[in-house]
């Protein structure tokens, strides 16, 4: 079923006319093409791309050849006629994305249309990925890589947080990214006890590095984490790596279509929560979804107890242990949910890494 076939059937479910779409993520996610200024209207038997000049062109060659690319002089005016023609009653819109004075102005434009809030209905259908989708994240993640090899090719004591950091930038973009799925994280010594590390301009200090970043190509995100020693790791920090290890692939094992996203949580943080040491010591949940954000819905976490996991949805998997004020380890893999199992996107390897 394309993206468009699922619209329309939640459209159908609704009890809905049509919807329009003002929201820029949810507009590049329905006709393939990123774009502002504009909407996106679609109906049962109408699909519109609504733009201005600057984007025509673009949009001709690159939009879902579904969508009809139009770029009316007046827009509200434009949507107003395509109500009219396609005896519109009820439009659904989106209320968690729309202002009030906004939906104010809605309401005085396409007078005598019912408004609906269509809630979570775009969010929902972005959570199961097409074979489409999928396939520009595995390209996502062949970037991410790729930057990981380059990476352990020139990193050296001498480097900064930073310049590593601009390292695997340098390598996504050499490699074909169009940008970075989020801030890159490069944080060593203590600072790799903080998960969200900020890198510094400071040379490497000795003991974990922590790196997590990903590219960013055709709109979709990629993520990965991995974490090496710089120096020689002593025999805490090896039980450290192999605990969060045994903790992430305990998690890739149980999960499959069907497995519950609660569990899959709490596997890997008993593991952790087994050894008294790194009792609390992991913090976070154990992943997200990934699509065109980095953080999406749905979520494995300890709040997730009772979702069932559906073929075509991805997950990140991160456990982590952070010791406060001395040192921390994530590792990372984003996988997608198969009829067959599960699809690891990420190809770098995990073992221990020294530098």
């Amino acid at each position: 079923m394309t993206k468009l076939e699922k619209i329309r059937a939640a459209i159908r479910d609704r009890g809905i006319d049509g919807i329009l779409i003002y929201d820029e993520l949810n507009q590049r996610y329905l006709c393939d093409f990123a774009f502002t200024d504009g909407a996106v209207f679609i109906s049962e038997r109408r699909a519109e791309l609504i733009t201005d000049f600057r984007y025509y062109e673009m949009a001709l060659n690159k939009a879902d050849k579904s969508f009809t690319v139009s770029t009316p002089s007046n827009i509200s005016e434009f949507i107003s006629s395509i109500i009219s023609e396609e005896n519109i009653k009820i439009l659904g819109f989106e209320g968690d994305k729309v202002t009030y004075s906004d939906y104010q102005r809605l309401k005085s434009r396409f007078g005598g249309v019912e408004l609906v809030d269509i809630g979570n209905m775009i969010s929902d259908a972005r959570q199961i990925k097409t074979d489409e989708e999928i396939a520009i994240i595995q390209r996502a993640q062949d970037i991410t890589d790729r930057a990981f090899a380059d990476l352990l090719s020139v990193i050296n004591y001498n480097m900064t947080e930073i310049e590593v950091a601009a390292e695997l930038e340098y390598s996504m973009r050499k490699n074909g990214a169009e940008g970075f799925s989020f801030d890159t994280i490069s944080v060593s010594g203590a600072s790799s006890s903080l998960p969200h590390g900020v890198p510094g301009n400071e040379k490497l200090k000795r003991g974990f590095l922590t790196l997590d970043y990903g590219a960013k190509l055709d709109g979709y995100c990629s993520d990965m984490t991995r974490t090496i020693v710089i120096g020689k790791a002593d025999d805490e920090m090896k039980r450290l790596y192999n605990t969060v290890l045994k903790a992430q692939r305990a998690a890739l094992d149980y999960i499959s279509e069907g497995a519950d996203c609660g569990e899959a949580d709490k596997i890997s943080r008993d593991i952790i929560d087994s050894i008294p040491e790194y009792k609390g010591c992991f913090g976070h949940s154990l992943g997200h979804s990934v699509g065109l954000q980095v953080h999406e819905e749905p979520r494995l976490s300890r709040r997730s107890f009772g979702q069932k996991m559906r073929v075509g949805e991805i997950y990140t998997v991160e456990p982590g242990i952070y010791i406060l004020g001395k040192y921390g380890c994530r590792i990372e893999d984003m996988i997608a949910i198969r009829t067959d199992g599960i699809h690891n996107f990420t190809k770098s390897g995990k073992d221990l890494i020294e530098i």
